[in-house]
Formats: structure tokens, C-alpha cells, sequence
């Protein structure tokens, strides 16, 4: 028996897991990875201890799992960059993580374009994706190298293909969303060497070899870290919506193979290419979820992440939390905006901040999930959820009480890397039907709201007034 190790590679850390032919974990491994968040909105994380810990995380997987591996597969940050030397594979900059906002002048100073970016790309003009913050590198770091994103630098190193997926490429601000090509046009407003984007690729195409994990194996099944959640939970018809809560929150919502643009502030992407098919999703993003309870950690009013449920108060006592700390994505898109808390009073313990904390980011999936209702021709009646923040009850059950939807949560903590598996499994059993690999699991667990409709549009009113002031002009 063999099986696919599948690299997540994420911003607060890399996990591997060794998935088998009927999807069953065998074994699986992490290491920790704390980007440093400074001054100016400056978000890095070092890539050489990024790529050790890859090897290290797969390297581990497989010694525990104790079978052969049939491939390698690889899920992405989707829009951290950096610069690095085509020859030596060695980076010249840090990596710029997709939460750094130093892009924002530049984009501000072209606002004028956003129209058009959008109609070309399905993306709003904002340093959240990725040839903003290319521009950036060039103009503040280097011109040397090249710069892409971090898929491309990792899997140059593991089997030196110069490749992105189309989930990835599609993040990228330089994708035409129609011809699914790098354009020109694109490359020129931005000002990057179009000649060095790297080959766009399907997630179920193998790009090369690596013996970096043992015995030689291929690389396949690369696809964005949101995308192979979306994947792994089934959400492959129109209108099925997932949410990972892990650094961020972010919704994506399955659009099939029309690249439709959002009407309503949300952002258009590729959700994958397999079996030479792309299908599209909508999708919108909350910047700051499990990196700002972790600031709750920093600043005292939690022990730990996972004190969430015990540190809570049984409600905010009229405190309300915007916790916007890394700038305001979908539908507000300022980078300027930042945290805000309101309704504090003498007897205001930490337990009501840190359950206005967890309904600040329900609150902000919310939203999302009624624009996203808007978009499509029916509502979404439930919403499937995963990553590290769905142990919390009381996220889960406020996200139920304030979108007013049964909320079911993946049983797994590997939805992700389960994903980039399916994607290679694809690629070695041409055979292999889509569906019937997806369709392994129910829901761990399901929360129903208990909250009344009434309390839920209440709250969701007033903390509409609190946000509106800091996160745009125009509120929702």
C-alpha cells in the first residue's frame, strides 16, 4: 500500500500528512512557523526556515506513516511572494506574506484602475494579492532574481519545474480570469518581466520529480491552501460554500465553470483545474481570525488559543469587537482600517472581550455570507467549516447564531492537505472520479442557531454602525 504525502504550507505553519488511496491519514506532522509582524504594516516570514520546515514536516510524515509515497502534493499561502535566484534557488528577500499591507500606497496611488483590474482579473486593486507586493519587492529590495510566489520558489527547490497552479495564478492580479493566460496588459501596469512568470498548470499535472523525502516521487496536486478546502469538503456544485478558519477566515462559494464577477465587493478566482476543466469561486476574506486571537494571547486576555470556550463570558454584555487588525478585505477593501472596540465600561472583564472577539469574527463571516447570498440564485442554506479555530464552540455557535445557518463542521483538521491529495490522485488514477473521492465524510459535529432572527439582525445592526466608521465610507 502506498500514498500521497500532501504538503500544507501555510503562514503560521507547515503540516504534512500521508493520505492513502481511500483517504485515510496514515500519519502526519507539523512545525510551527510565526511570521513577524512589524511597523508599517509589515508582514515576513524567513523562507529558508518556510522550506526546512517542509522538509522536515514531509520527512517526518513519511518516516510515521511507514509506506511508499506515490506522489508529493503541495497547498499554498496563494499570495505570499518573495525574490529568488533562478539558478541557485537561493532567495534574495524575506517572504511577503499575503497579510502585508506596504503595497497599499502603491495601489492607492492607482485606484483610478480598479475597474478595469477587476473586469480583467475578478480582483480588487489591493496589496493582498500578489503582484502588488512584487511591485513593492522591486521597488523597495531588489531588482534581482525573480519574484513569484512562494508555490513556485518551493517546488523549484523540490524538483526544479518553474511552474504555478491556476487556483494560484488566478490570486495573482496578473491572470486574465477569461483566457486563464498571464497577460501582458497586466504585467506592464504593474511593471514585472513578464517573461519570467513561471508555466501555469493544472492541479492534477505532474511538473517533475523529487527525491527530497525519500525515494523518487512525483509532484502533483498543487493547488491554493482556500481552493483545496473547498475541494476536500465537496462544495464542487453552483452554490456550495465552505469557511477555513485558521490566520484568517475566508469564505469561498463554488461558481462551476462560469468566471462570474461579484456585484458586491467579493473577489472572483480560479477554484481549480482538473481533468482539463476550470471552475470558478467567489470568494471573501476576514485577514485576521486566529492571528487575532492571538493577539488576545499577547495581550493577556487569553492563556492560550485554545482557552477560547473557557475564557468567554456567556455573552459581550453589550461589548462589541471589530477585529480588523491587518486592514478590512472583502466588502470594505481598506488597508487602513484598524481594530476597533466599543461598549466598555468599569466592570468590563477580559471574559467579555474575548466573547466579543469570537462574535467580531462571526460577525465579519456574516456578512460575507449575505453578500455571497445576493451573488448566487439561491441562498446558501448551510455553511461547511474547518481549520484550527472550529474547536471553539463558542466561535462555532456564534457563527450559527448570527448567519443564522447550521453550521457543519469537517472532522478532520486536515482539510487542507486532504484537498492537495485529491488532486494527485486524480493525476495517478485517470480512472478516479471526482466525486466519489470527495464523498467520504459527515460532519463531526453541527451547530443550529439559537439565537432568534430578531437577536441576530439586532446585533449585526449595531456592530454595522461600530465598523462602518472604521473599516470604509461606504458600509454594506
Amino acid at each position: 500500500m502506498g500514498g500521497v504525502l500532501a504538503i500544507d504550507q501555510g503562514t503560521s505553519g507547515t503540516k504534512a500528512v500521508v493520505v492513502s488511496e481511500n483517504g485515510e491519514v496514515l500519519a502526519a506532522a507539523e512545525y510551527a512557523i510565526r511570521p513577524r509582524y512589524r511597523s508599517g504594516g509589515a508582514v515576513e516570514q524567513d523562507p529558508e526556515e518556510l522550506f526546512a520546515s517542509v522538509l522536515r514536516a514531509g520527512t517526518d510524515a513519511v518516516a510515521a506513516a511507514g509506506v511508499e509515497i506515490e506522489a508529493v502534493a503541495l497547498a499554498n499561502q496563494g499570495e505570499s511572494v518573495l525574490a529568488w535566484d533562478p539558478e541557485t534557488g537561493r532567495p534574495l528577500t524575506p517572504l511577503i506574506v499575503w497579510q502585508d499591507r506596504r503595497a497599499d500606497a502603491w495601489c492607492r496611488a492607482r485606484a483610478d484602475q480598479s475597474d478595469h483590474l477587476l473586469a480583467l482579473t475578478g480582483l480588487e486593486l489591493d496589496p493582498y494579492f500578489s503582484a502588488p507586493k512584487m511591485r513593492w519587492i522591486r521597488d523597495n529590495l531588489t531588482t534581482m532574481g525573480i519574484v513569484t510566489t512562494s508555490d513556485t520558489w518551493i517546488i523549484h527547490r523540490l524538483c526544479g519545474a518553474l511552474v504555478t497552479d491556476s487556483s494560484t495564478a488566478s490570486r495573482s492580479l496578473l491572470l486574465n480570469l477569461d483566457t486563464m493566460e498571464w497577460s501582458a496588459e497586466l504585467s506592464d501596469f504593474f511593471e514585472l518581466d513578464h517573461a519570467s512568470l513561471p508555466r501555469i498548470v493544472a492541479s492534477d499535472e505532474i511538473v517533475g520529480e523529487t527525491t527530497a523525502f525519500g525515494r523518487s516521487a512525483p509532484v502533483v496536486g498543487l493547488i491554493v491552501d482556500q481552493q483545496a478546502a473547498l475541494l476536500a469538503q465537496a462544495c464542487v456544485d453552483p452554490g456550495m460554500a465552505k469557511c477555513t478558519f485558521g490566520t484568517g477566515a475566508f469564505i469561498l462559494a463554488q461558481q462551476g465553470t462560469a468566471a462570474v464577477r461579484s456585484r458586491r465587493g467579493l473577489t472572483s478566482s480560479v477554484a481549480w483545474t482538473l481533468r482539463d476543466s476550470t471552475h470558478y469561486c467567489l470568494d471573501g476574506q476576514v485577514y485576521t481570525a486566529a492571528s487575532a486571537v492571538r493577539w488576545a494571547v499577547d495581550a493577556g486576555f487569553l492563556a492560550s488559543a485554545a482557552d477560547i470556550d473557557d475564557a468567554a463570558a456567556s455573552d459581550s454584555d453589550g461589548v462589541l469587537f471589530v477585529p480588523t487588525f491587518a486592514g478590512s478585505a472583502a466588502p470594505w477593501w481598506n488597508p487602513q482600517s484598524t481594530a476597533t472596540v466599543t461598549g466598555m465600561r468599569l466592570d468590563t472583564g477580559s471574559g467579555y472581550l474575548v466573547r466579543a472577539l469570537a462574535e467580531g469574527i462571526a460577525t465579519q463571516v456574516t456578512e460575507l455570507i449575505t453578500l455571497m447570498g445576493q451573488e448566487m440564485v439561491e441562498p446558501l442554506t448551510r455553511l461547511r467549516v474547518d481549520g484550527g479555530l472550529t474547536r471553539s464552540r463558542v466561535l462555532m455557535q456564534a457563527q450559527a447564531d448570527l448567519a443564522q445557518l447550521p453550521v457543519d463542521v469537517y472532522p478532520s483538521a486536515h482539510a487542507t492537505p486532504l484537498g492537495a491529495a485529491i488532486c494527485a490522485r486524480l493525476a495517478l488514477d485517470p480512472t478516479a472520479d471526482l466525486r466519489t473521492l470527495v464523498s467520504r465524510w459527515k460532519s463531526e459535529i453541527t451547530y443550529e442557531p439559537m439565537w432568534s432572527a430578531d437577536r441576530a439582525h439586532d446585533h449585526l445592526s449595531r456592530w454595522r454602525k461600530v465598523a462602518g466608521c472604521n473599516l470604509s465610507e461606504d458600509t454594506p
